[in-house]
């Protein structure tokens, strides 16, 4: 049985003083939460974060990676750099880094090898506009997307990977897909797995990345292929991430 991973994404948010409150908040409930959780906090707070979950059960991770090892790359981060400070996770390929920073199919890809050869375990983001949705592109687009981090790394890869699906019509906009909406993406995501390596299919976590919160969290969760949550603004409040934390 996959076992529930929840991954909080800061994005660009928080503050010396609001990461302190967010942890600590965190880690006072975390006696009662069995699945697996992250934390994955802007790059200047990795070191804090990382002292201030140290000897705790709660997992560090970045939200981004360059796949230089170093150079001239100004304002970018290699593998190397994030490892220092106890990351073991890594965003990759989120809709945001697609569609402002013109991050392709092809270049995630990249980066996911990247990270699994520095071994790190990408959290891999896929999922399809609204535009794509609603002209019924949403099984091509994903499968695009994924299609291309298998003919560079192999499924077999993906023992190392965890998919979230984020529909980007839902991120930050306060809709969030349905149970059965979400349902049937990932089971297509598994199904598609499953084309090439049904034991990978079944043992890999997809986690769901749509505007998931605490009033909704356990109703998704609970969805057969839907095994956690990347989660966005819930993840800045303690008690609402706990909730979600709790869910499934």
């Amino acid at each position: 049985m996959r076992r529930t991973i929840v991954a909080g994404n800061w994005k660009m948010n928080a503050s010396k003083e609001s990461v302190d409150e967010l942890i600590l908040g965190i880690l006072s409930g975390m006696n009662e939460v069995s699945s697996e959780v992250v934390v994955c906090p802007s790059f200047p707070y990795l070191s804090q974060v990382e002292d201030l979950i140290a000897d705790s059960q709660v997992k560090l991770g970045a939200q981004n990676l360059n796949t230089n090892s170093s150079g001239a790359f100004t304002g970018e981060v290699s593998a190397n750099m994030i490892k220092e400070f106890g990351v073991g996770h890594v965003i990759v390929g989120h809709s945001e880094r697609r569609s402002f920073y013109g991050e392709t199919n092809a270049l995630v890809a990249e980066k996911v090898k990247t990270a699994l050869d520095n071994n790190l375990t990408p959290l891999l983001c896929v999922g399809e506009s609204l535009e794509q949705r609603e002209a019924g592109e949403t099984e091509a687009v994903v499968a695009e997307q994924i299609n291309a981090v298998i003919e560079l790394v192999g499924v077999g890869a993906f023992s190392n990977i965890i998919i979230a699906y984020e529909p980007v019509w839902a991120i930050g906009t306060g809709k969030t897909a349905s149970p059965e909406q979400a349902q049937a993406a990932h089971l297509f995501i598994r199904t598609l797995l499953g084309e090439s390596n049904e034991n990978i299919a079944q043992n890999t976590h997809i986690l769901y990345g749509g505007s998931m919160n605490a009033a909704n969290a356990n109703e998704l969760i609970t969805c057969a292929d839907i095994d956690g949550g990347l989660i966005g603004g819930a993840s800045l409040k303690a008690e609402d991430f706990l909730q979600i934390c709790k869910a499934g």
